[in-house]
């Protein structure tokens, strides 16, 4: 369980997050939606400690995130970045492995490898792409990578951070369908961010839409479209008109 209680996080005048709260239970798929700049990404860095809300509690299982061993904390986390975020010095195989490969994780390199191209497999990329280098990947190749890294070391939850951005709809459909099969076959808990509905619909279990710096709906996917939330329903079927007004 991840609890998020009145978290706020501005940047000088800037206020990002006035007041976030939210849960997201073990073993389920929490996307959060949201126009550019509403702060979805900043909620996910502090959850991850990556950056120090001004005030309120992020909690993990009860726990408070910021108390404890920082290392013990971070292993039970996989992250798919934005684009990828691919270490292009490195072979495919190390960049899936790249925390099997040192720290509190670490395994013998044959065993590293072994793990890699079964992760690599998993995602639907064949052996003979683990001894590549990003740049020789397409980019629905490179985020297949990407998603091989995030499990790689069988993490109890994983964060989606844009993961169809860049791609077309096809290959967009099918990182989806990965994500969704993947976080169910190990009963991972979920939190993505997103604007792509198509992602949404086919990865989320529940929604929350984050506007304003608050969560102003959260509920069921099956309830998004009945939601009766001006906002979001605005959001949702892309409206001009609404009380979103469009940053021109």
């Amino acid at each position: 369980m991840i609890d998020l209680i009145d978290v706020h996080k501005g940047f000088g005048p800037k206020k990002v997050l006035q007041g976030v709260t939210l849960s997201i239970p073990t073993g389920t798929s929490m996307v959060i939606i949201g126009g550019s700049g509403t702060g979805k990404s900043v909620a996910l860095k502090c959850v991850l400690g990556l950056i120090e809300p001004d005030s309120g509690q992020i909690l993990l299982d009860g726990k408070d995130t910021r108390v404890g061993d920082r290392d013990a904390f971070l292993s039970r986390f996989g992250m798919l970045f934005q684009g990828g975020a691919l270490f292009d010095s490195l072979p495919v195989w190390q960049n899936v492995a790249f925390r099997l490969l040192r720290g509190s994780l670490k395994r013998p390199k044959a065993e590293a490898r072994e793990i890699a191209v079964e992760k690599l497999r998993r995602v639907g990329l064949k052996p003979d792409v683990a001894d590549l280098y990003p740049s020789e990947l397409s980019g629905g190749m490179q985020k297949r990578v990407g998603l091989a890294r995030a499990i790689a070391a069988e993490p109890e939850i994983i964060f989606f951070d844009e993961p169809t951005t860049g791609l077309d709809p096809i290959m967009s459909g099918v990182i989806n369908d990965l994500i969704r099969e993947i976080v169910v076959e190990m009963g991972a808990t979920a939190m993505t961010i997103t604007h792509d509905m198509s992602s949404v619909r086919a990865i989320a279990d529940n929604v929350a839409m984050l506007h304003d710096g608050v969560i102003k709906w959260s509920g069921p996917v099956s309830e998004l479209d009945n939601s009766g939330d001006p906002y979001l329903d605005q959001f949702i079927h892309g409206r001009a008109e609404g009380p979103i007004e469009a940053v021109r």
